[in-house]
């Protein structure tokens, strides 16, 4: 399937429209962005290992049952997906305490959070994505009450089959954030990507950093860690 026009462009995707109004086609960027795009950079290989992390990862919750925009990977950078309404809230799932989370409580990064957390942040860069409760999200007309339930229900569902399945490939799912669309139907479904770029994902044994917080914080080894985090996702050869 041919890309068409650019129907829009974030921080690390461009949206292209095809000759099918229901199928976009999703270009992986290298372009690295932090703390709302105040901080840039350009991480090597970066499109091509978060498409082909992103599309296992899709694919492992379809056949889990999760609906997801996922169609196809087309080429090393390129996605077909389905078209979707997307919600303007982020789901961000916390499974221990980092990031903002960790500074806003003042509690050490990496405790453990039970019952596991979920938030919803408003999608604006102007704003600084900030967190709504349900009140907030529902008087502002971003989201039902039955909404805001399904998200919630499968936001859980979708920590539940990550955490495990990272966890057998000696990674530890600390946080990550979700983005959901309606289809035509009304239907719920999984959007945006799922990624070192959108997860925060530590070495199970030894804490390592292997996300974007080695952007984040200037810790180097970028390139390495999504690379790392591509063996072991991805690759079907890798020993664990």
């Amino acid at each position: 399937m041919r890309r068409l026009e650019q129907r829009y462009e974030g921080k690390a995707k461009r949206v292209y429209a095809t000759a099918d109004p229901e199928r976009f086609i999703i270009e992986y960027k290298d372009d690295a962005t932090a703390f709302n795009a105040r901080k840039r950079g350009v991480i090597a290989g970066k499109g091509a290992l978060n498409n082909a992390v992103a599309s296992a990862m899709f694919e492992l919750l379809e056949a889990a049952g999760v609906p997801t925009h996922y169609l196809a990977r087309l080429s090393p950078c390129e996605q077909l997906v389905k078209a979707l309404s997307i919600i303007p809230l982020e789901v961000v799932v916390r499974n221990r305490a980092a990031g903002s989370f960790a500074r806003r409580y003042g509690v050490a990064e990496g405790l453990a959070l039970n019952p596991t957390v979920i938030e919803w942040c408003l999608k604006s860069d102007a704003l600084g994505d900030p967190p709504l409760n349900d009140a907030a999200a529902v008087a502002l007309g971003l989201a039902s009450p039955e909404l805001l339930a399904a998200m919630f229900e499968l936001a859980s569902g979708v920590n539940d089959l990550l955490r495990e399945h990272l966890l057998d490939r000696g990674l530890e799912l600390i946080d990550f954030k979700l983005e959901f669309g309606t289809s035509p139907e009304g239907g719920l479904v999984l959007a945006d990507e799922i990624s070192p770029d959108t997860c925060r994902l530590w070495d199970r044994e030894t804490g390592e950093k292997l996300d974007k917080d080695r952007f984040r914080q200037d810790l180097g080894g970028v390139e390495a860690a999504y690379r790392e985090v591509y063996r072991r996702l991805v690759s079907a050869d890798s020993p664990f």
